[in-house]
């Protein structure tokens, strides 16, 4: 009888070099996952993996990219250079804490042909309760509770590398921000699922995303290069409007956040957002069945 084959995961961990501790953990908890072969790559964004101390484990691939690329950019480069019919996608500050985590992810997706793409729960090792943004749902719920998904927290996802490729990849433009949003709506666009698995964990620290001095802008300028890229021409101004309408809500009293955040969200019309492919109307109303409609 021959020796049942496993599935091959292509592994891309995207780093700029500035947290070699949590790089190593990361790493270290992807070598460590059982029941799948690997082939790794760490891209470094403005950074030579090749020069990390202590140095990478044996056998792991680097990509040097001499500027900082972005992140939707900087994962992608990563892609051509390693093989497996499964692409695995993990920032350096995450890690997986089970070693049967790739396996289980695999075989999901081999049982169940619906789903395009995984994110797991993201929980944070040191016990600070999870922001609720990480269960990329309106209704959160219990963290633990499964369902379909419309948009990823992007740290740590797992999809077929056929889905991938169909989707056109993670949308290089963006640099930050709302790539995770595009992707899963172009897995539905395919017909396919995006699935949020709540029994399977990926670790994370609690960080707030508006650490980034250019998070109010980019969140802007992204939504409206999201609407611009993949609705449909009418629902444009209604998607845009709707979050532009809770931005002004959530953030009224601050105003050096809503000035930045307009900045963005000027841009977004004034520059070109790259490649627009509408989703299908056939799109919209599975999703809006499914319960969201890509207008909010």
């Amino acid at each position: 009888m021959s020796a049942l084959k496993l599935p091959v995961v292509a592994v891309v961990v995207l780093t700029q070099g500035k947290r070699p501790d949590d790089l190593a953990r990361g790493i270290r908890s992807v070598l460590a996952q059982t029941g799948v072969e690997l082939d790794v790559v760490v891209v470094g964004n403005g950074w030579d993996p090749a020069t990390a101390e202590p140095p990478l484990p044996e056998g792991v691939a680097t990509l040097h990219l001499p500027e900082n690329l972005g992140i939707p950019a900087g994962r992608n480069r990563g892609v051509p250079l390693v093989k497996g019919d499964v692409v695995f996608f993990l920032d350096d500050d995450a890690s997986i804490p089970s070693a049967g985590f790739l396996s289980a992810a695999c075989a999901r997706l081999a049982e169940d042909p619906t789903i395009g793409l995984i994110q797991p729960r993201v929980v944070d090792p040191s016990g600070t309760t999870s922001p609720r943004r990480w269960v990329p749902r309106i209704r959160k719920g219990d963290a633990t509770s499964p369902s379909n998904v419309f948009s990823v927290w992007e740290g740590a996802v797992i999809l077929p590398r056929r889905v991938f490729d169909a989707a056109g990849g993670w949308a290089d433009p963006f640099f930050y921000a709302h790539e995770g949003i595009e992707l899963a709506w172009r897995v539905w666009d395919q017909g396919l699922r995006v699935w949020y698995a709540g029994d399977l964990e990926a670790n994370h620290p609690a960080i707030e995303p508006t650490r980034h001095s250019y998070y109010y802008r980019l969140n802007a300028r992204n939504r409206v290069w999201l609407a611009r890229r993949n609705l449909p021409a009418v629902l444009v101004p209604i998607y845009v409007g709707s979050w532009t309408g809770i931005q002004i809500l959530r953030w009224f009293r601050r105003p050096a956040a809503l000035k930045a955040w307009f900045g963005g969200w000027s841009e977004g019309w004034r520059v070109d957002p790259g490649e627009r492919r509408p989703l299908r109307w056939r799109t919209v109303w599975r999703m809006t069945r499914a319960g969201r409609p890509p207008i909010v």
